[in-house]
């Protein structure tokens, strides 16, 4: 499984993004993908995730009416609207994908150790 997040860039406070997360190989409907983002010296953390089978999310309260996400699963894609960007939120992110996400009990999980698959990071720069 391969993924690939593209769609960051440097904006500034209050402006959006969509970041998009492609994905190739042998993924399936019953994965869900996750968005992760990590700021320089600081722990890597769960932003958002969709289950690609049921549609069911998770948002961090951090980014909670700001941020939504979705998929188009004809074209295996998932998506990170971003909306009302703050400086807080200039970080590395991620795309992962968890093959396996109802063990978690949850449509999908925030922790990144459920997360078999990772695509290169994009840099999303939030200027105040």
């Amino acid at each position: 499984v391969q993924l690939q997040a593209s769609g960051g860039g440097l904006v500034q406070h209050g402006s959006s993004l969509r970041l998009s997360c492609a994905t190739s190989g042998s993924t399936s409907e019953n994965y869900a993908i996750g968005w992760f983002r990590q700021a320089p010296g600081k722990e890597r953390e769960g932003v958002s995730c969709i289950s690609l089978s049921d549609g069911g999310t998770y948002y961090a309260d951090s980014v909670k009416g700001r941020f939504t996400i979705s998929r188009d699963n004809a074209k295996n894609t998932v998506y990170l609207q971003m909306n009302y960007l703050e400086p807080e939120d200039t970080a590395v992110y991620y795309c992962a994908a968890d093959p396996r996400p109802h063990r978690t009990g949850y449509y999908c999980s925030r922790f990144s150790y459920y997360y078999d698959f990772w695509g290169k990071g994009a840099q999303v720069t939030v200027s105040s």
